[in-house]
């Protein structure tokens, strides 16, 4: 019952995605690479070994991506103290989040892909409503030290981040 489900959602994922049963299955997996020359490479493993696009715009190295769980968006943290979303299927550009004063370590989706949060050295969490990308939803202070992990509850409700201060803090969203 569990393959059943899973196969069902993966089945609703492509072709929420435009792809049907019938084509290849590599044609709709996509892979990101990030460096610390300041650009990410957008990749088809499944249909190229060349990459699609390389994608620029930080100013410092890139240290973190992640895809939205729904595959549409590419988030990537850089020391340049920026988070920037781009188009998950093409590698364009869509929107820089600024709010933080010093470096972004990692950035990770809510399992709906609506929320995003990352983590920077400068003690704080943001909390981003993609959905109106210009502006932080909400800062999670309480650090006393840089902030190098994160993740979501299953359920989106929560976020825990760890410190360089040697906490683990659990917070509600």
């Amino acid at each position: 019952a569990a393959r059943a489900a899973a196969l069902e959602r993966y089945e609703a994922f492509k072709a929420g995605l435009g792809f049907t049963g019938g084509e290849a299955s590599t044609s709709f997996e996509f892979l990101v690479s990030c460096s610390d020359d300041y650009t990410l490479f957008l990749w088809q493993p499944g249909e190229s070994k060349r990459p699609l696009k390389r994608m620029t715009g930080h100013q410092q190295a890139v240290t973190h991506i992640a895809f939205s769980p729904n595959g549409r968006y590419i988030a990537s943290a850089s020391f340049d103290k920026k988070v920037k979303l781009w188009n998950g299927r093409t590698g364009d550009f869509v929107a820089t989040l600024t709010a933080h004063v010093s470096a972004v370590y990692q950035v990770v989706w809510a399992a709906d892909s609506r929320m995003l949060v990352s983590a920077s050295k400068d003690s704080t969490m943001r909390l981003w409503d993609v959905a109106a990308t210009r502006k932080a939803r909400g800062t999670l202070p309480g650090h006393a030290d840089e902030v190098f992990a994160l993740d979501w509850s299953p359920d989106g409700r929560m976020v825990a981040s760890g410190s360089k201060d040697r906490t683990i803090k659990i917070w509600k969203c």
